[in-house]
């Protein structure tokens, strides 16, 4: 990817409202022609029944490009359910920016993947959604993002879901 001299810009997705906004607001300000669009999922739990996927669950899926993952049959096989927004929003991307959109697919903890992704693609930098949780929720829970932009060595955008 980085011998064409695109940036690798990546969005945390889980499909909720506030991930498409994170990834319309890094199609509106952070994406160049020429740029890839790096989309990440982490999905929570694994049913793998072929033997390459056990080793996706280190190191993720292969870079899968927007054609594959606009097909429900081909993302069924990866447990994965993108919405039509999302992918709405990508596939228009795509053609009006000149931009390559590939997701890649991490099963886990979404702290622990997404900052990994951060350093195993690696990515020039990083837009997240934030869903806003109030203190209480966000000390039982842990913050994503708060994790993330604490313990990734590229630039994060935070993208706030209640504005």
């Amino acid at each position: 990817m980085a011998e064409s001299g695109g940036r690798r810009i990546g969005v945390a997705v889980d499909f909720s409202e506030c991930s498409k906004k994170a990834l319309s607001w890094a199609i509106d300000n952070a994406v160049r022609e020429g740029d890839y669009l790096i989309l990440i999922c982490v999905a929570h739990d694994m049913h793998y029944e072929e033997g390459e996927m056990q080793l996706w669950e280190t190191v993720g899926s292969p870079l899968i490009p927007l054609s594959e993952f606009s097909d429900a049959a081909v993302m069924k096989k990866y447990g994965v359910k993108p919405d039509a927004e999302t992918l709405d929003i990508a596939n228009t991307a795509s053609r009006m920016k000149s931009i390559t959109v590939v997701m890649k697919i991490y099963w886990g903890d979404p702290r622990e993947k997404i900052s990994e992704a951060v350093e195993q693609i690696p990515l020039s930098s990083l837009v997240i959604g934030n869903r806003g949780l109030g203190g209480l929720k966000r000390m039982i829970m842990g913050s994503v993002s708060n994790h993330v932009v604490n313990n990734v060595a590229c630039p994060v955008t935070v993208v706030k879901a209640h504005t």
